[in-house]
């Protein structure tokens, strides 16, 4: 019975044999070394990460806005072209029922940080709003409610999108057993996937999934925190804060031993039927009528002002809005997409790539909207009528505070206190519990369509993941967990054009022998 189990513990259908340890060993050092310097260094390191985040957000900025607009051109293209109706695997049969489906990439793509963001964005688009409006008027009261609907829609989504298909002509069509970002890439690099182009991709992957990391996994432990104080009197501090990574911690490595269907698919179900919940009582107890009447305003936003929104680089002005708030969220986006789009990719079987590049661009942007819409206007809501200084809460204290000051408001407060704390240790496990098995699956030279990483490779990431965040409260705060996703998304800007030209040649390809 002890040897099946140690079999189970190391067995797959990559042997430990089949690691890459340049890739592997890289990525943990790297990781070592960033750990020792932000708990060693804090302020030296803060101001290093804080002349990087100026760099990058006033020189390149524009790339972001750029590639953004770019990559959601290039999937609404490919899914009416003629290759949008090509299969992912060999089977017309969906290999996860389409609510099992949504609700894994919805988890494994957003994270307790929609919780953070969905209720209290606003407020710094209120206060601080863009183009030149006047702060706290009625004009900046429409686009705060609307830039959050904007940030966590169709463009975020699609690149997380881009790579999930880059990824699922090279595992699914091509039947290149590995799930390594340089695989997919192999169209391009040819022989070199295998060499230091590929290798370095790939190590680029890896710490692109340990940035974001760390980023969703600081703004989710501030909203737990938040909510715990507020429940407990207990002070809200670094303490606090680590007992909760670590606490998550333990979900994910859990989640990972139990593997995709037993652990991350059960955890990624219960998690969307609890927030669900969360946002359906809100809506119901709360001002129902403000909720839909802004809901329907900052959604005609929107719509009528998106190509605005997606261009707009304030070169006038010179205003830090875009800088802060659009660039942050496509880096943000960009560095996590590989490796959410590992995990779209490997539950995709048996979905067309329309069906996929629609599902995601859908099921991701009106779940993002849900919680903007539900919790955002909620809390707007409190501010206009006076019952709760959100704006001054969360400004001078945290945004996290504002959110556990409003919930607490709510009918039986205390419990929905709780509640949320659940959902936020919750959220935070479903995405990093994938981003777990991604980084597993992303250091193997080999993966079979059906296999999975060992469980100890797992549970070592899992581990993993929770040391960075934990170094990052050393240093402070927001900006510091910003820079982390800019560090790391910035090479990544290459790849994804490398990601484009190999889906069109493998594609081209495909076709093309189904036509002879």
């Amino acid at each position: 019975m002890a040897d099946n189990k140690k079999d189970e513990f190391y067995a797959t259908s990559s042997t430990r044999a089949e690691i890459d340890w340049f890739v592997f060993g890289s990525a943990s050092f790297i990781l070592l070394i960033l750990i020792v310097c932000l708990a060693a260094y804090p302020e030296s390191s803060a101001n290093i990460i804080n002349r990087f985040y100026i760099f990058v957000t006033s020189s390149v900025g524009v790339t972001y806005v750029i590639a953004a607009f770019l990559v959601l051109s290039f999937l609404v293209w490919l899914s009416f072209s003629k290759y949008g109706l090509i299969m992912f695997g060999d089977t017309s049969a969906p290999a996860y029922s389409e609510f099992s489906w949504c609700s894994m990439l919805f988890c494994a793509g957003i994270g307790a940080s929609l919780l953070y963001w969905g209720a209290a964005e606003w407020v710094f688009s209120f206060t601080s709003p863009p183009s030149g409006m006047t702060s706290r008027s009625d004009e900046a009261i429409s686009w705060a409610a609307s830039y959050g609907i904007f940030h966590w829609g169709p463009i975020g989504w699609a690149f997380y999108c881009l790579p999930a298909i880059a990824l699922g002509c090279s595992f699914h069509i091509k039947k290149i057993p590995t799930l390594r970002l340089s695989a997919a890439c192999e169209p391009v690099l040819k022989s070199n996937t295998d060499r230091w182009p590929g290798r370095i991709i790939d190590l680029l992957f890896l710490l692109g999934v340990i940035a974001t990391s760390a980023t969703g996994l600081g703004f989710g432990t501030s909203v737990v925190s938040s909510a715990v104080a507020e429940l407990t009197g207990i002070a809200e501090g670094l303490e606090l804060q680590i007992i909760i990574i670590l606490i998550a911690t333990s979900i994910i490595s859990v989640s990972v031993y139990k593997g995709l269907n037993k652990g991350i698919l059960v955890l990624s179900r219960v998690n969307t039927a609890m927030a669900l919940v969360f946002i359906a009582f809100v809506f119901i107890v709360g001002p129902t009528v403000f909720i839909m009447e802004m809901g329907v305003t900052s959604l005609g936003v929107v719509v009528s002002e998106f190509i605005t929104m997606l261009t707009w680089t304030d070169p006038m002005q010179r205003g830090d809005f875009v800088e802060s708030w659009t660039v942050f969220y496509w880096a943000w986006w960009l560095a996590m997409g590989p490796f959410v789009g590992m995990f779209i990719c490997k539950i995709s079987e048996g979905r067309s790539i329309r069906q996929v590049i629609w599902g995601v661009l859908f099921y991701g942007s009106f779940g993002c909207s849900l919680f903007f819409i539900v919790l955002g206007n909620y809390a707007l809501h409190v501010e206009l009528s006076g019952l709760y200084p959100v704006v001054e809460t969360a400004i001078q204290s945290s945004p996290s505070s504002a959110i556990a000051g409003i919930v607490a408001l709510l009918p039986a407060g205390q419990f929905w206190l709780f509640y949320l704390a659940i959902i936020g240790i919750v959220f935070m496990a479903t995405t990093y519990d994938s981003a777990s098995y991604a980084l597993a699956a992303g250091s193997l030279r080999r993966l079979e369509e059906h296999g999975h990483p060992t469980r100890w490779h797992r549970l070592f990431w899992a581990a993993a993941l929770g040391f960075l965040p934990i170094s990052l409260l050393f240093v402070g705060g927001l900006r510091e967990l910003q820079t982390a996703s800019l560090v790391a998304s910035l090479p990544l800007l290459f790849v994804y054009g490398l990601l484009i030209v190999s889906i069109l040649r493998t594609l081209r390809a495909k076709y093309d022998s189904k036509i002879a």
